[in-house]
């Protein structure tokens, strides 16, 4: 069972940066961050593979960076020029290359932005 604890969240104003970080018990394929906002469906936002793929939704390319430290068991996102739709909890998902979906899941963190 792969343990995944995420950290970095808070308020930030419109404009602003954050880094989330999600803790990872044990090296894993892939990693990625998604996100659900009230009354919104849950958005997979960047996501990350060992191969060195990464995959962003449309809403986010240009502002936020999803990587990992060789030998770090930790996925970061940097959040670049936030803005107020950015608000959500956020949170961490892993899965092994093979699995068909992303089934380990981190608690959560919330990100507000103020405008």
């Amino acid at each position: 069972q792969v343990q995944l604890v995420e950290s970095g969240g808070g308020l930030v104003q419109a404009r602003g940066s954050l880094r989330l970080s999600c803790a990872a018990s044990e090296s894993i394929f892939s990693v990625a961050w998604y996100r659900h906002a009230p009354g919104k469906q849950r958005e997979l936002v960047a996501s990350f593979t060992s191969l060195g793929s990464t995959n962003y939704a449309d809403s986010v390319k240009g502002r936020f960076t999803i990587s990992r430290v060789n030998g770090n068991y930790t996925v970061y996102l940097q959040m670049n020029s936030l803005k107020p739709e950015d608000t959500a909890v956020y949170y961490c998902a892993a899965r092994r290359r093979w699995a068909a979906a992303y089934n380990y899941w981190g608690q959560g963190t919330q990100v507000t932005v103020s405008s």
